[in-house]
């Protein structure tokens, strides 16, 4: 009897086990990402798609915006609509994030911005985060790296990123603040090649037909500092006579830095980022309590120093 009891009691727990394993439901993710494109971008996804798979029972979608707001708001609609348990959003205008929160808190998922979100002054409501980096220091420290290379002194052309990133405005910020510093630099060139590489290859090449002297280039990100480089080398221009500064510390920035190319750039952490966006998602939807801004801190890239970041 005794030994019929035991049996049904693990016949019960079996099933009780069974019936809330085929009850638990994998956790659906959708991720809408500005320029699905960009290499700094392709990190963040890659870190994303990794996080996940270690995680396990975690699907993840992911949508290009291509520098859409329109089309960005609709992605994030769809999501909304097949019912995910979490939104990731790396916004493809930085201005319109209020509306997307918005559109997102009023459904009850849980949001979260990487790379690109709400300003940090901003509040924001529950459930949701953003996980970024603080983008005037990466500014400063891209400044403070160039200023060395000119010996404080010199013409600087800076390359603007998307004007509708507050990216693009905290970078330059920063830029700006150093440059201040040193009475002999002045910032004599300042426009936008949206952080592509093949506009920043247009914009030097049409800054040096100006005859303009261009001493140094503090371009907002590492793609239009490759830019610059590949201009510059176009028209003949010897590498040592311009400093060229980039942000992000991709695998090209690192490999134009070992050719002599590059002087500076500032390491932001796609895979942290990527990382910290997942982790902020899985830990909302468990209902955990996550501070609405996480912070991946910039580092300072120089030839000196490049070694450490050439495998991260």
């Amino acid at each position: 009897m005794k030994r019929l009891l035991a049996g049904g009691v693990a016949a019960v727990g079996m099933a009780t086990l069974m019936a809330s394993s085929a009850m638990a439901k994998p956790v659906n993710i959708g991720v809408t990402l500005s320029r699905a494109e960009h290499l700094f971008l392709i990190r963040i996804r890659d870190a994303i798609q990794d996080e996940a798979n270690k995680v396990g029972d975690v699907n993840v979608q992911f949508e290009d915006a291509q520098g859409d707001v329109g089309r960005q708001l609709n992605q994030v609609q769809n999501f909304i609509a097949q019912g995910v348990d979490a939104i990731i959003v790396n916004a493809a205008d930085t201005s319109a994030t209020q509306g997307i929160t918005r559109l997102v808190t009023q459904a009850g998922i849980p949001l979260v911005y990487v790379n690109l979100g709400p300003d940090p002054s901003e509040k924001l409501p529950a459930n949701v985060v953003t996980v970024v980096s603080d983008h005037t220091v990466s500014g400063r420290l891209e400044m403070e790296g160039l200023v060395k290379c000119m010996h404080g002194k010199g013409n600087l052309a800076i390359m603007l990123g998307e004007l509708a990133s507050n990216a693009t405005d905290q970078r330059t910020a920063g830029v700006k603040e150093v440059a201040a510093k040193y009475p002999e630099i002045k910032v004599v060139l300042e426009q936008t090649a949206n952080y592509q590489r093949n506009q920043a290859i247009d914009l030097m090449t049409n800054w040096i037909t100006t005859g303009q002297k261009i001493d140094a280039v503090a371009a907002n990100n590492d793609e239009m500092a490759i830019g610059a480089i590949f201009a510059l080398q176009q028209a003949g221009i010897p590498m040592d006579k311009v400093c060229i500064g980039g942000i992000d510390a991709t695998p090209d920035a690192l490999d134009q830095m070992q050719k002599g190319n590059l002087d500076v750039t500032v390491f932001q952490d796609a895979k942290g980022q990527g990382k910290g966006a997942i982790d902020a998602a899985l830990k909302l939807i468990e209902g955990e309590k996550v501070e609405s801004f996480v912070m991946i801190p910039y580092e300072l890239v120089t030839p000196e120093n490049m070694k450490d970041y050439l495998n991260r």
